[in-house]
């Protein structure tokens, strides 16, 4: 090996030693770091959605699509809606799981305290109450509904526990004064109940659901089924926090059908996405990123970009989602791939107390470099120290024995190599061991 090079590998040998203690400690601070922020998600999620066919089933696969394009494994737990989906989370069965606005106002108190967050308000869900006109003919003579008094002797289905809407209606009869008993109320499931309707076993259906349902789509459009028309709508949303009106425009669901064939005034209720306690953050801001895609775009009740939404929550809202909301993508996640982008947005802070951290400490390796360095050099002058000390007191034949220890020193010095720029201490130090071996060859 070229002795030059050999130079240079020795130098940066000894750099590496000497920065080593400051590499660990650089090291170790890194790790205490990014476990302390955990900054990479799961692989996988669990969103509580609600019941086949409906909104929340179809919203949910559109999460998942979302985020598989991030490696995100979206598990879509189908539920009988809302208040289920509150359970679950609850329970630890959810990560995620849509609740609309008011469907249990005690456990939605419970919930905040137990460190349930907000994503945001999605979409509205109105309610929906469909009623055949051949069955309101003998409570009303033009076989329309404009009260919900008007339901009295009717066969309705207000759907299952688990949805919430029975205690929305519950709520809704109280204020209208309206005896529960007095109207025959059936729980069947939404599907099971729209077939019944359908068939005429049923004279009213209630539901709370977003327009991408299918079923909502189906009734209105189909013969002979009505769409109760809340005049009251504005009444309703200053009894009732949680409630908001909203208009059916006409033509909405078919321009060249004309349907509805005039504006319907509905109550609707807000829809919000909900995050179990302690979930992963960058879980959240995932999900809050995908809200901005899904739910951004005009819609039957809202114009563009209304939605995703910081108005109307009963739940603390998440500041992964504040910020989203508010700021829209971050900039490094438009370009870098999210687990990247992530890593890199939750360690720089971290980075820059290490950096702050660590800067006077790594003024310690030049010195500690150069010590290491000359170290080779001055060890031997001890050695050499001692023989010179010795020659006053040495008889003229232990004096040869000194000179065969000097000859044995500076054959080790010999192989002694060091950087260009400590050559000048290296050539001292033989200098002055030769001039001990002349005073010795003199005495």
């Amino acid at each position: 090996m070229p002795k030059p090079f050999h130079d240079s590998l020795l130098s940066l040998r000894e750099m590496l030693v000497s920065a080593g203690p400051f590499v660990l400690l650089t090291a170790g601070l890194l790790v205490l770091a990014y476990w302390w922020l955990d900054p990479m998600p799961p692989r996988h999620l669990t969103l509580a959605t609600g019941p086949a066919q409906s909104a929340y089933d179809e919203i949910g696969k559109r999460y998942a699509s979302a985020l598989a394009e991030h490696g995100i494994e979206v598990r879509l737990l189908p539920s009988e809606g809302a208040a289920q989906n509150l359970q679950w989370l609850r329970e630890g069965k959810a990560d995620f799981g849509f609740v609309q606005g008011g469907s249990d106002e005690l456990a939605a108190k419970q919930e905040q305290e137990r460190g349930m967050e907000s994503l945001g308000s999605l979409f509205v869900e109105p309610v929906w109450l469909f009623y055949r006109e051949a069955s309101v003919h003998k409570v009303a003579p033009a076989a329309t509904l404009n009260t919900l008094g008007q339901l009295k002797d009717l066969r309705v289905n207000v759907g299952t526990d688990g949805s919430g809407v029975p205690s929305l209606m519950a709520k809704l009869f109280e204020v209208n004064r309206i005896d529960a008993k007095t109207i025959r109320i059936s729980r069947l499931e939404q599907t099971p109940a729209t077939v019944a309707f359908l068939n005429g076993e049923l004279d009213a259906l209630v539901f709370a659901s977003a327009p991408e349902s299918l079923m909502v789509q189906m009734l209105l459009q189909t013969p002979g089924i009505k769409l109760m028309n809340f005049a009251q709508s504005e009444a309703y949303s200053r009894r009732f926090a949680f409630l908001t009106p909203v208009t059916l425009p006409q033509g909405v669901v078919d321009l060249a059908g004309n349907v509805p064939e005039r504006n319907v005034q509905l109550i609707a209720t807000t829809t919000t996405l909900l995050a179990r306690p302690h979930v992963h953050s960058a879980l959240k801001e995932l999900l809050s990123q995908a809200s901005l895609k899904l739910h951004g775009n005009a819609g039957w009740f809202n114009r563009a970009h209304e939605f995703p939404s910081v108005a109307n929550l009963e739940f603390p809202l998440a500041k992964e989602a504040e910020r989203t909301i508010r700021n829209g993508v971050p900039l490094l996640q438009r370009y870098l791939p999210f687990s990247l982008a992530n890593l890199v947005e939750r360690m720089w802070l971290a980075l820059g107390i290490i950096i702050a951290l660590l800067l006077p400490l790594s003024r310690i390796v030049p010195p500690l470099y150069e010590f290491r360095i000359r170290s080779r050099v001055f060890r031997w002058y001890g050695q050499l120290r001692a023989i010179e000390e010795r020659l006053d007191s040495q008889h003229p034949e232990s004096r040869q024995e000194s000179l065969d220890e000097l000859k044995r020193l500076e054959a080790r010095v010999e192989k002694i190599t060091v950087p260009l720029s400590y050559a000048d201490e290296l050539y001292a130090l033989r200098n002055h061991i030769e001039l001990v071996q002349r005073r010795l060859q003199t005495t």
